[in-house]
């Protein structure tokens, strides 16, 4: 006897939806047969089997039962192997077909995931993504890229490195922090070999070295269950994210030259992108900027990166002292000042004129000197 709810729905399935016999049974877990009588199809249903037949392989299931309780995915052929060594005769197709008759094979558990929301400013993520080998002088380097996502505004942080150990990790991770103007309170990070030294379960053993990078911006590091990618999954697809959108048929001189082009990528492009909560990164930090460019007739998008970045070579054009310039723009080394520096061409020209003006005064002095005597050359710049 079918129930009166579940002819409505397969019905409704059938008719309505044009779902297929064999879709509806699978999905509401029923025999082909009971949505055949409760669609009133022409036809009777196919006669129901009887019980199972003998098989060679039945002295062998409760030894196949056992041994995919211990290891579910083994496959039939190993199976078959393995009782062909206790007295079996068989082929792999009779295993394999009673293994499914019996259903000996446990299910494996489906796990639930959820998205995870987070507080502005509270989680971030980083981690490595490979990108090959690019040429060098005399041979080949292998390219990293180290990424980090800030959780809840998807702010990304990208730079390219020759490799993935200590030195590097710690040099990316200073400097998203300063592109993001802070860090986050605490960073998911990989079981990387800079961070993590040992781990037993639970028991992690950190890098003394990490411990205090950590300390010193305030931050912790958590590293991720092992095995379990699904814990850090923003970056991961930042990474997938870079791979497909800024890596393609991408050309570049030298290193220095690839990571201008990643940070002109990331603000012109992956900071534009709208992100689950339906917002851009780049909304977030310049509405005010693009209120007074309104009031001011300017139509051009600035944000707060390239005004930084227009500060900082304004105030290098100044000949400002560089401890000045730091202050000024929130960088804490003179590496990063230089990387985000734009030399113009005015000051091109005055660098040569300067070095014109000192050659042109040497060999006046030089001139002078031999006229009057005195031995005399060109002074040391």
């Amino acid at each position: 006897m079918i129930d009166a709810d579940l002819r409505a729905r397969i019905r409704r399935l059938f008719f309505a939806e044009h779902w297929k016999r064999g879709t509806i049974a699978a999905q509401l877990g029923v025999h082909f047969d009971t949505v055949v009588l409760a669609l009133g199809l022409k036809g009777s249903p196919s006669p129901r089997k009887g019980k199972l037949g003998k098989s060679a392989v039945d002295p062998y299931v409760p030894f196949i039962r056992d041994t995919l309780k211990q290891y579910p995915s083994l496959v039939a052929t190993r199976l078959t192997e393995m009782i062909r060594e206790r007295g079996y005769k068989g082929s792999a197709v009779q295993v394999r077909r009673r293994i499914r008759q019996l259903d000996l094979r446990p299910r494996q558990k489906q796990e639930a995931y959820f998205r995870l929301n987070v507080l502005p400013g509270e989680y971030g993520q980083a981690d490595w993504g490979h990108f090959g080998r690019f040429p060098v002088e005399g041979g080949e380097r292998r390219l990293y890229a180290y990424v980090m996502t800030l959780s809840w505004s998807r702010a990304v942080y990208v730079e390219f490195f020759t490799d993935d150990k200590l030195e590097s990790f710690f040099s990316g991770f200073v400097h998203a922090v300063e592109a993001f103007g802070g860090s986050p309170r605490v960073v998911l990070v990989d079981n990387l070999k800079s961070v993590v030294l040992e781990r037993v379960g639970d028991l992690i053993h950190f890098h003394p070295r990490a411990l205090e990078l950590f300390g010193h911006y305030m931050t912790w590091g958590q590293p991720c269950a092992v095995a379990r990618g699904n814990e850090k999954g923003r970056v991961e697809r930042t990474i997938r994210y870079l791979r497909t959108s800024f890596w393609p048929a991408r050309r570049f001189t030298d290193l220095d030259d690839l990571n201008r082009q990643a940070a002109a990528w990331v603000e012109a492009v992956a900071h534009q992108r709208v992100v689950p909560g339906g917002y851009r990164y780049s909304s977030l930090l310049t509405p005010a900027i693009q209120s007074v460019l309104k009031e001011m007739g300017i139509k051009r998008r600035l944000t707060v990166h390239g005004l930084r970045r227009t500060l900082n070579n304004l105030l290098r054009q100044a000949e400002t002292d560089i401890i000045v310039v730091q202050a000024c723009t929130g960088h804490s080394s003179d590496r990063m000042t230089s990387h985000y520096s734009h030399v113009a061409d005015e000051e091109k020209h005055r660098a040569l004129d300067k070095v014109f003006e000192k050659l042109g005064s040497g060999l006046s002095e030089a001139a002078h000197g031999e006229k009057s005597g005195v031995p005399g050359g060109v002074p040391d710049a």
